[in-house]
């Protein structure tokens, strides 16, 4: 499988429109940040902290960001890696986790309380202009008529 098709197949099943809900060993936790070599450190809605694994899968073909929220399952091996993602949660899967009440509430109040305008970046190292325009026809037709004048008296 080339590389093309194989990010083509793992995008579409991330983006897949017919959600499972979790296992009883899989859990919803929040990322907090990447640590580097594929390792995200995350935490519970219990509050616990454990760093995860992404699978070779989701690498180089599908990214996570600070303040997403993923599925993971526990792997045995390793102390501080304590699980691997399974499932990059999007909008529409935690609207159908909510639906279903299996969302975790101490991630419920959270969620609600980002708006749409937090997403927006705003630039601070650009100064803001401010365009006046005038809205008088008069006051244009007289200025260019006094240009003319003035260019006929030359």
């Amino acid at each position: 499988m080339s590389k093309v098709t194989k990010r083509k197949h793992v995008f579409n099943e991330a983006l897949w429109d017919d959600f499972e809900l979790p296992k009883e060993n899989q859990t919803v936790v929040k990322l907090l940040k990447s640590v580097g070599n594929n390792l995200h450190e995350v935490t519970t809605p219990s509050g616990e902290v454990y760093l995860v694994s992404m699978p070779t899968k989701f690498r180089k073909n599908i990214w996570v960001k600070r303040g997403d929220y993923i599925l993971v399952e526990p792997i045995a091996e390793g102390n501080k890696v304590k699980a691997e993602i399974v499932n990059i949660l999007n909008k529409d899967s935690i609207k159908y986790y909510k639906q279903c009440k299996v969302w975790p509430k101490e991630f419920e109040d959270k969620q609600e309380i980002k708006t749409n305008t937090d997403e927006i970046f705003v630039n601070t190292n650009r100064k803001h202009q401010i365009v006046i325009e005038s809205c008088s026809d008069t006051t244009d037709s007289e200025s260019e008529a006094d240009s003319a004048s003035d260019s006929d008296k030359k």
